[in-house]
This record gives C-alpha cells, structure tokens and sequence, in this order.
C-alpha cells in the first residue's frame, strides 16, 4: 500500500472520529480533536520562535598593538521575516483547525434543528 493511500485512509478516519464525536449528546467530545490541532499549532510557533536569529555584538578596541574585546553581548533580533514566517506557519498550522471546527459546527446545527423540530412536534401532540 502507497503511502498516499495510508495518508488518506488516515484523513478520512479522522474525519469520520470528528463526525462521530460531534454527534455526541455532550458538546466537549467534539472539541477534542480541534483543540489537540491548535495546540500543536501552537508549539510549532513556539518553536520557531526559540530559533529566532542571534546575533553576537563585539566591541574591540586597538590597545598596544591589539585588538581586545572590551563587550560583548548577545542581541535577539526579530526581523520581518521572522514574524512574517511565525504568523504564517500559525495560520497553516490552524488549517485542520478551522475544517474540524467547521465539521462539528454543522453536526450540532442539525442536533439543534433536530432537537426543536421535536419539541415542536412534541408540543403539536399536545
């Protein structure tokens, strides 16, 4: 078996465990996968943001013919780059976020409609 096709297998799967949580009478189920993805999101941008470039400032002055490092210090720099890189890694990283959010939001939606067009039906009886 390709490695697409175990790839795929193992979307629709997660696809599936989200429709199924979704459905259940408790809303906290359903939450649970999209939850798991931000937070991994969220640890891949503080990743990157431990890596964010370094730089070493030298200071040396030319004394008795040479040159001494009088300071030294380390400068974190945050280019545009680097947060240009960091917000879009976060908003990729959220992608399965969004469509899992999005599955559970239209499985509890036709609970809702479910559960009042059975109330009003309950009520018609009555």
């Amino acid at each position: 078996m390709s490695f697409l096709a175990i790839l795929l297998a193992v979307l629709v799967g997660i696809v599936f465990l989200q429709v199924y949580l979704s459905k259940k009478e408790s809303k906290w189920p359903g939450l649970l996968l999209p939850l798991i993805t931000f937070i991994i999101s969220i640890m891949a941008v503080l990743g990157m943001a431990v890596y964010v470039e370094t730089g070493v400032f030298t200071q040396a002055e030319y004394i008795d013919g040479e040159w001494v490092v009088v300071l030294e210090e380390v400068r974190r720099e945050v280019t545009l780059g680097a947060v240009a890189g960091i917000i879009s890694t976060f908003l990729l990283m959220n992608i399965p976020t969004v469509i899992l959010l999005v599955i559970y939001a239209s499985c509890r939606g036709k609970q809702c409609r479910q559960r009042a067009l059975e109330k009003m039906s309950i009520q018609d009886l009555e």
